[in-house]
Formats: structure tokens, C-alpha cells, sequence
């Protein structure tokens, strides 16, 4: 299936805390949950990477890294502002993310969705029974407390 081409290059950046009320806007402007964003970004779980077009912040990912298995990950509030929508910015943006997510050692990669089911099962993730999330993913707050159950949980191997 041919891949959007982005109508810009994008510059990717890793957020700092100083970006974290973008971060926050672009996120509420897209439904996603902020309430379990850090007070500082990085922190010693949570990155996130920003997408920015013409110096504006444009899309953005997360990376929560598991405190007790170093190898899994969970992908988290991957956002593209709508006026970049469909340019393709949100598959460069995840595959920023799995690249970084391979660097850091992390052979599985999880995420939560209610909505973009098709578009990360085109990237190669796969349903998973809840039930079966590993506890580094069952004990992060976005599974346990801040997305619904009815949440679609997704898994990629990073090879």
C-alpha cells in the first residue's frame, strides 16, 4: 500500500518541558489523555518526540519506557495537528518512534487505541488480549487507569 507522501520535511525534535503547553494543546485538541503527562519532559520513563513544519509544532509521539522490564515499551498520545493530516506526517512520526525505541533496546512495543486500530495494524502491530499485556504495560496508568477498556491494545516486535 503506497505511503502518503509528507508535503513538507519535518524536523524532529525530542520535547523538552519547555514545550510541554504545545504538547498539551495538541493533544486536547485531539481527545488524547494528558493526564499523566510529567511535570518535566524527558523524565526517567517518558519521551516524547515533536514533528515541527515551518516551525510549528505539528505532530507528536510518546515513548513510556516500562520500570520493570527495560525491553517493552509503550507507545503513547501519537498526534498530528489536522491541519497536517494526511500528509503522512503520522507514519513518519511512528517510525521516528520505532527507531528510537530500537536504540534504546526495546524489542516490544505496546500502545492503547480507540480509534486508529487500521492505521497502526497497516505498520505491522497486532491486536493482543488485554488480559495477556505484560505487567510493565498492565501497571502504566494509560492502561491501567486512563483509557477505557474497551481500548484496543496493539503490540509490535522491534527487530
Amino acid at each position: 500500500m503506497p505511503v502518503a507522501q509528507i508535503k513538507m520535511s519535518p524536523q524532529f525534535m525530542a520535547a523538552q518541558t519547555a514545550h510541554l503547553p504545545a504538547l498539551h494543546a495538541l493533544l486536547a485538541e485531539a481527545g488524547l489523555v494528558t493526564g499523566d503527562l510529567p511535570a518535566t519532559l524527558p523524565d526517567a520513563q517518558t519521551q516524547f518526540l515533536l514533528a515541527q513544519l515551518e516551525g510549528a509544532i505539528a505532530g507528536a509521539v510518546g515513548l513510556e519506557h516500562s520500570a520493570s522490564q527495560a525491553d517493552i515499551a509503550l507507545l503513547r498520545s501519537l498526534v498530528v495537528a489536522p491541519a497536517a493530516r494526511g500528509t503522512g506526517l503520522g507514519t513518519a512520526l511512528l517510525g521516528e518512534a520505532e527507531s528510537l525505541a530500537r536504540a534504546q533496546g526495546v524489542k516490544q512495543l505496546y500502545l492503547l487505541t480507540t480509534t486508529a486500530a487500521a492505521f497502526f495494524a497497516r505498520h505491522g502491530y497486532v491486536i493482543c488480549v488485554r488480559d495477556a499485556a505484560p505487567a510493565g504495560i498492565a501497571h502504566s496508568r494509560q492502561f491501567s487507569a486512563l483509557c477505557p477498556g474497551s481500548s484496543t491494545l496493539m503490540r509490535k516486535a522491534l527487530t
